[in-house]
């Protein structure tokens, strides 16, 4: 049963996670809520790294596991953060950044070791980079909309990859 959730979880929780960042910027998510939110997924992240290291260590899989290991730490300095208040906004930053450029690296070497849909997993990785620049834009422009775009962007490209990896083999 933990081996199925590994394999099919992220495909849930990856969507969720990106409409829960949306809904934050929009105001509509509470910053406890978001606390919580990170300290689950620091959990999650943290047992998926342990169980899943026997199965993950060769190949993409492995490239995968260390996105992960990586996702956990600045999952975790993104929670950190939140205790912080203002201070750790730069954690936070870190853990938003981290997870909107972290995939595209994975994305990449599953399309290069010969993915069956190559194409949509460098789509996911130019949607992942293209979706953190206009986020990162929106500050030096203050375009709101700009900033919902960019995550909607990234939530998109990394939801059509996961569902994929976990639904199309």
């Amino acid at each position: 049963m933990l081996r199925q959730a590994r394999e099919v979880g992220p495909a849930f929780l990856v969507p969720l996670a990106w409409t829960v960042v949306v809904l934050a910027h929009l105001g509509a998510v509470a910053d406890s809520t978001l606390f919580v939110a990170h300290v689950v997924m620091s959990i999650l992240l943290a047992v998926f790294t342990v169980t899943g290291y026997a199965e993950m260590r060769h190949g993409a899989l492995r490239v995968w596991w260390s996105i992960v290991a990586v996702g956990f730490v600045v999952t975790a300095l993104g929670t950190v953060g939140f205790r912080l208040g203002a201070a750790g906004a730069p954690l936070q930053a870190v853990a938003l950044f981290g997870w909107m450029l972290l995939p595209a690296v994975g994305f990449v070497d599953t399309a290069r070791r010969g993915a069956d849909r190559p194409l949509l997993y460098v789509g996911s990785a130019v949607a992942s980079v293209l979706g953190a620049g206009l986020y990162a834009g929106s500050f030096a422009v203050t375009v709101p909309a700009l900033t919902i775009s960019g995550l909607a962007v990234v939530g998109v490209g990394q939801t059509a990859a996961i569902l994929d990896a976990a639904f199309g083999y």
